[in-house]
């Protein structure tokens, strides 16, 4: 029998609304556990497990701190997401992945997926909603890989959400050349058309769109504007929604929540 450890329940206030906030480690290979910071706002229609860019080391401490790529859109916009009605998963570097590289070479492995997948697995059986998987950046890497790997049947997401998608890689495989034939569940696609990132040109995205004729759903929301602050690829210019986290996260929660 899979065994779960809960660490550190704590309870605050989220926009008047009641949210139980708490650490969360669950075994997902041997002598691994894979460790989220849950945020569980009442009545939440879905559950998203967001994914963070770079090297994806949260180094999250047993009571929620988070010490690593605090700034990453998605990190800093979680509360953002639970406002909005969704149960939220940050996602850390598993246990054997604590230290550099922590996910820099490892996201589309299976041990990658392994890892993701007791994640949805807990957060369906605990929570009794579908799940999403949501990346930034090489966190989309993270997300669409799993997603060509594992359906809803396996033990996969129900959806996925793909922010400021890697577009192309010398170093790894972006996300158009990934087998996105094989995803059979619903794909958003979130860009800024000014992301300055190399990795992320908003002009490359037809290479990306092009593969996704196969999904049930899917849609290319686009942003403008905001602030753009330091390095291109880094989460405080475009490429991180800096100053627009709250129209982002509302469409994007619209989508998974509000299907046609």
């Amino acid at each position: 029998m899979r065994k779960y450890l809960f660490v550190c329940v704590i309870f605050h206030s989220l926009n008047t609304s009641a949210q139980l906030q708490r650490v969360v480690d669950v075994a997902s290979r041997a002598g691994v556990t894979q460790r989220f910071l849950l945020l569980h706002p009442e009545n939440a229609k879905a559950a998203v497990i967001l994914f963070a860019g770079g090297d994806g080391g949260l180094r999250m401490s047993p009571d929620g701190a988070i010490r690593g790529v605090r700034g990453n859109f998605l990190v800093r916009s979680r509360d953002l997401f639970a406002a909005q009605g969704l149960a939220v998963a940050v996602i850390d570097a598993p246990s054997d992945r604590q230290s550099d590289p922590h996910l820099a070479g490892f996201r589309q492995t299976s041990e990658h997926v392994a890892d993701a997948r007791a994640a949805i697995a807990w957060l369906r059986q605990e929570l009794k909603l579908p799940v999403w998987l949501v990346g930034t950046s090489r966190g989309t890497q993270s997300v669409a890989y799993i997603a060509t790997q594992l359906t809803p049947e396996d033990g996969g997401p129900d959806g996925i959400v793909l922010t400021s998608t890697i577009l192309a890689d010398r170093q790894g495989r972006p996300v158009p050349d990934m087998a996105l034939e094989r995803i059979k569940v619903p794909v958003l696609v979130a860009h800024h058309v000014q992301d300055g990132c190399r990795f992320c040109s908003f002009s490359d995205m037809p290479k990306l769109t092009g593969k996704l004729n196969t999904v049930p759903r899917t849609e290319l929301l686009t942003f403008e504007g905001g602030n753009n602050v330091g390095d291109p690829c880094e989460a405080r210019a475009y490429h991180g929604y800096n100053g627009i986290e709250a129209d982002v996260v509302t469409k994007i929660s619209v989508w998974i929540t509000n299907p046609p």
